[in-house]
């Protein structure tokens, strides 16, 4: 029985491991040290649950994040490229938030708010240019929302996203049937979204997108050509439905400030 017959079944050559090893850190951190230091304020301190673990992160997580002043980070929160993530005073980051922040990187500015289960993902191993996620302040990112930053994401002061919703700067070339999709590659042309932009439940926004200040996107709209300022729009794919302009409010309905 030669050399080839003797060895186990499945069993994966050494090369093939330090590969696959070294090809998961190098998505998970800009170097080994640094994939060792951040990992372990991860085990030491990332489980903490409390007011006590966000007091403690607000301490240490200055040494792994690029943190101006005061964040506030419950437990469980997973960040990969901690080195490129930019948190700005009063930011505040909800339990099982994702941030992957590799080349350029996650900024979010003073008091914007991560809610629970969202995922920030500037997932950019082709060297695309313009790739980054910047969110302005008095912002938030509603629960379970999605934002890939192949193409580069920027999202204004005050604006809000509600659950669920997509904001999607990356999207797939698919003009020959005869090869993979997989094989066709990628746009990446990036989204604006300008301040005080409210964008409803389950919303979409493809990529190459711009939506104006002041505009409202309705819940579940695919949003595929630009949005102007001051208009509510909705649908699929979404069109403006009316301007938004100064009126008096609807008497039966009772507004809190």
């Amino acid at each position: 029985m030669n050399q080839t017959e003797n060895q186990p079944l499945h069993k994966t050559p050494k090369s093939g491991i330090l590969s696959v090893l070294s090809l998961y850190i190098n998505r998970q951190a800009n170097s080994i040290p640094r994939y060792i230091w951040e990992n372990l304020f991860y085990i030491f301190f990332g489980w903490v649950p409390t007011i006590v673990g966000i007091g403690i992160r607000g301490i240490f997580y200055h040494l792994i994040l690029d943190m101006d002043g005061w964040a506030a980070i419950e437990n469980n929160v997973r960040l990969r490229f901690a080195k490129n993530i930019h948190l700005k005073n009063g930011v505040y980051l909800d339990q099982n938030t994702y941030l992957h922040a590799c080349e350029n990187g996650i900024s979010i500015g003073e008091n914007t708010i991560i809610m629970h289960g969202s995922i920030l993902h500037v997932y950019n191993f082709r060297n695309l240019p313009h790739s980054g996620i910047k969110i302005g302040k008095d912002s938030l990112v509603g629960e379970y929302s999605v934002i890939r930053g192949q193409g580069g994401v920027t999202i204004g002061d005050r604006v809000y996203t509600s659950p669920f919703t997509q904001i999607l700067a990356v999207n797939h070339v698919i003009n020959d049937p005869s090869i993979p999709i997989i094989d066709q590659g990628i746009t990446a042309q990036g989204i604006v979204i300008e301040d005080d932009v409210w964008i409803g439940s389950g919303a979409i926004i493809t990529d190459g997108i711009r939506i104006g200040h002041g505009s409202v996107v309705a819940a579940g709209a695919v949003v595929t050509t630009d949005i102007p300022s001051n208009v509510i729009a909705a649908g699929i794919p979404a069109k403006v439905l009316r301007s938004i302009e100064k009126r008096d409010p609807d008497n039966d309905k009772e507004i809190y400030f």
